[in-house]
């Protein structure tokens, strides 16, 4: 009974140490991982726009996140038509809860065609935002820094954005 006794005491000690070398921490490269993006439709009197953002970041730590995109623009207006194909690095910062600063740095290779005459060129754009979240979705403003009357893709350099993240 006494060999038993000291058998059991053992094996306790032995199931305690191990589970004292077993990690505590579940937190994995894919429990950081958020994805999302943002979507775009434009249509009126002759003209259409789509816009696809899909975008994957690395949530670093509460206050700051990092990832990649991916962008596809396409816009008709009259004989008029451009494609815009890309990527970009974003970091987002959140230095309280609902508030989102963010710099996004694209890289975009865009292919005009005027019916007549057509171009194709690369255009840079850096966003620096601020914006307002809830939950998973985030509304703001957005100002690039690089903008360029004649190459950039929109019409003014502030832009709103709503991003989701999941």
């Amino acid at each position: 009974m006494r060999s038993l006794f000291i058998l059991a005491v053992l094996c306790m000690g032995s199931y305690t140490a191990t589970a004292q070398l077993t990690p505590t921490n579940t937190d994995t490269f894919g429990s950081r991982m958020r994805y999302g993006g943002g979507f775009g439709l434009s249509f009126g009197n002759d003209a259409f726009l789509i816009s696809l953002t899909p975008q994957a970041i690395y949530q670093i730590n509460d206050f700051l996140a990092a990832g990649v995109g991916l962008n596809y623009t396409y816009s008709k207006v009259g004989d008029t038509s451009f494609n815009a194909l890309g990527g970009s690095l974003i970091t987002l910062a959140n230095p309280i809860a609902a508030l989102q600063l963010s710099a996004e740095f694209e890289q975009l290779y865009v292919d005009q065609d005027f019916g007549f005459f057509s171009e194709n060129y690369w255009v840079p754009a850096l966003y620096l935002g601020v914006g307002y979240g809830a939950g998973p979705v985030t509304f703001g403003i957005r100002y690039d820094v690089l903008y360029d009357d004649f190459k950039s893709l929109y019409s003014t350099p502030w832009l709103p954005f709503v991003r989701v993240y999941f």
